[in-house]
């Protein structure tokens, strides 16, 4: 009886702080940004900086290897503290989310096509701007950055899917849709990877593309300011 009254009393003279829970970190597998590596953790452009950063703030995770929309929903869901590696900053996610420092910039944006569609010789967003009848793929729930606005005035024939980019390449590669938007990054990979599974594929670097976008950890609101800012203070990303 007097050892569980002890036991009590440290319990309560040494309480575990926000920043010494377990927050559960959803990613998914997507290179060159997100790869598992062997001990679980994910390795990658920005799965290596947030993985070194929970490390370093001394915050115990646990790894999920979700879809994208299995991580926006865990990040609102205040059942558990949760964050998610690699998302843009947006408006609209600000209202649901905290976002650390980032910890990756894209370089800029390319356009991952097929052969029939590389062939009308289009060189600019401009050009691009007066195909009305393109057929451009895009992930649900994602944001392109300054392409979302450049999409919104364009009005392409669009198809939303919620498969991984490597599966969504294969809408391009057999002429299901003309194209698809994808980091500089992930194109070069791609097209490195995977070009001989898929030789319909064409990689396009317009003129007047936007810079690429700053990529952070997205967490949800219930995850404490104070584990924000150590993670800010172990993240090396300028």
């Amino acid at each position: 009886m007097r050892c569980a009254v002890l036991a009590a009393c440290l319990l309560l003279a040494s309480p575990l702080t926000p920043a010494e829970e377990v927050i559960h970190v959803a990613y998914s597998e997507r290179p060159p940004y997100l790869i598992t590596q062997p001990d679980g953790t994910p390795g990658g452009l920005t799965g290596a900086p947030a993985t070194a950063a929970f490390h370093n703030a001394g915050i115990p995770v646990q790894w999920h290897k979700v879809p994208s929309n299995r991580q926006l929903m865990m990040v609102k869901d205040h059942a558990s503290p949760s964050c998610a590696i690699g998302w843009f900053n947006t408006p609209q996610r600000r209202q649901y989310g905290k976002f650390t420092k980032a910890i990756y910039r894209d370089r800029t944006w390319v356009v991952l096509s097929n052969a029939a569609f590389a062939a009308r010789n289009i060189g600019s967003l401009a050009e691009l701007a007066r195909q009305h009848d393109a057929r451009v793929l895009v992930k649900d729930n994602y944001s392109y950055g300054n392409l979302d606005a450049f999409m919104t005035h364009w009005q392409p024939v669009k198809a939303i899917s919620t498969a991984s980019t490597l599966k969504m390449l294969q809408s391009v590669n057999t002429g299901m849709v003309d194209l698809m938007f994808v980091s500089e990054d992930e194109g070069h990979y791609i097209m490195q990877h995977h070009a001989a599974q898929h030789p319909n594929l064409r990689l396009l670097a317009f003129k007047d593309m936007p810079r690429g976008m700053e990529r952070h950890i997205m967490c949800g609101t219930n995850v404490p300011d104070e584990v924000i800012a150590r993670l800010n203070k172990a993240i090396t990303f300028k």
